[in-house]
This record gives structure tokens, sequence and C-alpha cells, in this order.
């Protein structure tokens, strides 16, 4: 027993006095580390521009934004926003100027080929006579713009997405209560402006 005990003690200091050096190895080299965090940060504490030269740099600006999509985006928040104007409206005779801003973005929707001003002013006059009053949700609404803006650009549609979008706005439409001729009509514009815009 004794002997274990020695030998337990003779292990314990000569590991004591192997494990010292590394020890010591470890502090200079956090010692050294720190002394090198500290240079690094002096350094670039001198080199640093002033604060206010520093404030007057532009930020760094965002990715570059295509225009086609950017005017995409644009027309169908502004379909939105009209289609809003419409669904919320109390009077029974819509006001003009809500008339001339849906026909604007009507018109701007389509990015090929443009289709005739007649054509554009049934769509909305079709679309105006749906909505008005119907109270749509804003889902419905931004639904809608989309579909709108869509199959004004027809080309960009096959023949059964141009279906779906037809009856997607069916749905919306039977979904607010309008009454089933109003939504025959504005399905029809939505195929007529779909071919259209081939």
């Amino acid at each position: 027993m004794k002997i274990s005990t020695t030998l337990f003690c003779t292990l314990f200091a000569v590991g004591t006095a192997l494990a010292d050096p590394y020890v010591m190895a470890k502090q200079q080299a956090r010692r050294t580390s720190d002394q090198n965090a500290a240079e690094q940060q002096r350094i670039a504490q001198q080199t640093a521009p002033p604060a206010a030269a520093a404030a007057a740099a532009p930020a760094p600006s965002a990715a570059p934004v295509n225009p086609a999509l950017a005017a995409t985006m644009q027309n169908i928040a502004d379909l939105r926003a009209d289609l809003a104007a419409f669904s919320e409206s109390t009077h029974a005779v819509p006001d003009a100027t809500q008339n001339v801003s849906l026909l604007n973005h009507l018109s701007a929707a389509a990015q090929g080929t443009k289709p005739a001003v007649t054509n554009v002013k049934k769509f909305a006059e079709d679309l105006i006579t749906a909505v008005s009053g119907k109270k749509l949700t804003p889902a419905q609404r931004q639904k809608l713009a989309r579909d709108v803006h869509a199959v004004f650009n027809g080309a960009h549609l096959t023949a059964a997405q141009q279906k779906m979008m037809a009856d997607d706005a069916g749905k919306i439409l039977t979904d607010a209560s309008v009454a089933p001729e109003n939504i025959a009509s504005v399905t029809a514009d939505f195929k007529a402006m779909a071919a259209e815009t081939q």
C-alpha cells in the first residue's frame, strides 16, 4: 500500500513538473495574442477615417433592381390600390378620377403588345361594375391585381395559364358575391385581353 501511495505521489510530482512548461507556454501564447490584438486595434484607430468622414461616406448600395420587375411590382400595387378604391366605395357612380387611374394602370400593365384602347375601356368598365362596393379582402385584391397584370401580358402565358387566370378571377368575384352576369363579362374580358396581348 505504501508503495502505491509513494508511486502515486512520485507520478504526481513528475506530472506537475512536466505540465508546468506547458502551462507556462499557454500563458505566454495568451499574452502574445492579447498584445497582437491590442496592437492591431491601435493601428486601426490611427488609420481609421474621422467619424465625420465615415458618416458622410455613402452607405453600401443594395443589389441593382431589374427595371422590368420593378415596373411589374409597381403596376400590381397600383392595380391593387384601384381595386381597393372601387371595392370600398359607397358611391353608386364611381369617381371619375378613380376611373382614369384604373385606365392608366391597365394601359401600363401591358409590357409587350398593347391592347386596343376600346378593349381596355371595356375591361375597365366591366371590372369596375363587378367590384364596386363588394368589399374584396386585401388578399383577394392582391390576387386579382396580379391576375389582371398577367393577362395584359398574354405572350408570357400558356393557354392553360390564361384559362387559370380567368377562372381565378371568376372565383374571387364569386366569393365576393358579384352577380353572375358581371363575373361572366369579366372572365370573358380576361380571355380576350390575354389573346390580344399574345
